[in-house]
């Protein structure tokens, strides 16, 4: 998949604005646990917002750049401060309709 466009990011940012954080990560910071449920999480959906907490080792974008890195397909949308967006396309979903 490619980059995300900016028309595409500010879809995506608009549809995450009202999600509550699925899952905080603390001081063990991105460790194959959280990978796995992050993985697990995109099966019901394609849009995530996770919270980087202060004791994370690595500040919120560190971590959703890893993220993003180590899963496949899944793309950085936003980083506001110690929140995180994340998306991955549902292979069997209609793909999101993103304004021209």
């Amino acid at each position: 998949m490619e980059t995300l466009t900016t028309k595409q990011r500010s879809h995506l940012r608009s549809l995450a604005h009202p999600l509550k954080p699925l899952l905080h990560i603390g001081k063990e910071g991105v460790t194959e646990t959280a990978l796995r449920t992050i993985k697990d999480s995109f099966n019901t959906r394609e849009l995530l917002k996770l919270k980087v907490l202060e004791s994370a080792p690595e500040n919120a974008r560190e971590s959703g750049e890893l993220m993003a890195e180590r899963l496949e397909g899944v793309r950085l949308v936003q980083v506001i401060g110690r929140t995180v967006v994340l998306y991955r396309r549902h292979p069997e979903k209609p793909e999101i309709k993103f304004p021209r």
